[in-house]
């Protein structure tokens, strides 16, 4: 190779080495994106990591909030469809709402930063406190109390818990819950336990929807359901069923909490403020459902007709409303006492509950005090 070859190919060497280190620097260098970062009601960004889920953390403009077409859910069927949580916000926070049909997939999405915020039953929300190592979600308010029904068909042959001898009306009976792990399969588990029944052993549990439940009591494919309303009124007035027990009764003073207001702790940290106005949205709602119950059931109707397509009969809907009520009392005592019948069936792992740090009413008080009410008690 002569003198003149070797510098043609040194040269072209040199050419394509500063091509690269100009592609490199294109590659690796900060790029605008074109867009001008605006603040709503807050701004702050954070990552949070659980042991059960890593999510990026939060929307500054955006809050999602989850909840069921249950009646004890009532707040969120009202305030979040008639533009009362939105005008909390002014405008500056848009809402995004989805509907879910039971307690364990809603806590899977927040959890896995799907949901900022959520109604849902004491249960769920427990068990995924507990699955993030008390890391994942705080309760900042109650939404119900009450309002679950153990209700069987006339056909199962059952009469009712004050006939006495529950244990042989019961078993080698098929009843059903909304889903494994949620508030009323807790229930029935529990109950049914302490009876002496086992499910898989001497009774039958099936967990499916709340709709299908409705469905399979009319047709009597199954022999009872323990369901939240509406559904315990929509089977009383459709299938041939009667109340075997009204949950109420194995609670000191018939106080239990039904429902629960929940919030991702990444999104309370980051957006204290976006909390502060729902949660004072939720208390106003909470107020004015319990002074205008005709026209909050008109409005719960309606909207669980629009995400459902179920209508609700008038006397259905007068059922559901006289077997609960309406708070933003969590019931902390009451959420206990359904942990450690979780943790008794097996589901809060190998060691009791322990619940330090799942609520935090902090904002509920302040707002219950800016109002002139008494706070509550975690």
């Amino acid at each position: 190779m002569n003198s003149r070859m070797r510098w043609s190919i040194v040269g072209i060497v040199i050419i394509l080495l500063v091509f690269a280190g100009t592609a490199a620097y294109l590659i690796s260098a900060p790029q605008g994106n074109g867009q001008k970062t605006t603040s709503s009601t807050s701004t702050s960004t954070s990552t949070t990591s659980t042991s059960t889920t890593s999510t990026t953390c939060c929307s500054t403009n955006v809050v999602r909030i989850g909840y069921f077409a249950n009646i004890n859910h009532g707040q969120a069927l009202v305030g979040l469809f008639n533009g009362d949580y939105e005008k909390a916000l002014d405008g500056s926070v848009q809402i995004q709402t989805t509907l879910f049909t039971a307690g364990p997939t809603e806590m899977t999405a927040l959890l896995a930063g799907k949901l900022d915020m959520a109604y849902v039953g004491p249960s769920p929300a427990v068990n995924a406190f507990i699955q993030s190592n008390g890391t994942g979600l705080k309760i900042v308010a109650g939404a119900s109390n009450g309002g679950a029904l153990f209700v069987v068909t006339d056909a199962s042959g059952i009469k009712n818990a004050s006939a006495g001898g529950i244990t042989s009306q019961l078993k080698s009976k098929t009843f059903l819950a909304p889903q494994l792990g949620n508030t009323q399969d807790v229930a029935l588990r529990s109950y049914l336990l302490k009876n002496g029944l086992v499910a898989g052993v001497n009774v039958t549990i099936q967990d499916t929807s709340n709709a299908n439940i409705v469905t399979e009591l009319i047709q009597n494919k199954s022999d009872g359901a323990w369901v939240p309303q509406p559904y315990a009124s929509l089977i009383l007035s459709k299938a041939k069923a009667h109340v075997f027990l009204d949950e109420r009764s194995l609670w000191p003073s018939g106080s239990f909490s039904t429902a629960v207001l929940v919030v991702s702790t990444p999104f309370l940290t980051a957006h204290p403020d976006v909390v502060s106005r729902i949660v004072a949205a939720h208390v106003n709602e909470t107020l004015w459902i319990n002074t205008h119950m005709t026209q909050a059931a008109t409005l719960m109707n309606s909207t669980i007709a629009a995400q459902t397509g179920l209508g609700i009969s008038p006397a259905a809907m007068s059922g559901s409303l006289a077997t609960l009520s309406f708070t933003y009392d969590p019931l902390a005592v009451s959420v206990q006492q359904q942990a450690e019948n979780a943790y008794q069936l097996g589901f809060l792992g190998k060691t009791p509950p322990n619940l330090t740090g799942l609520f935090d009413l902090t904002i509920l008080n302040q707002v219950l005090q800016q109002m002139g009410l008494p706070t509550v008690s975690s």
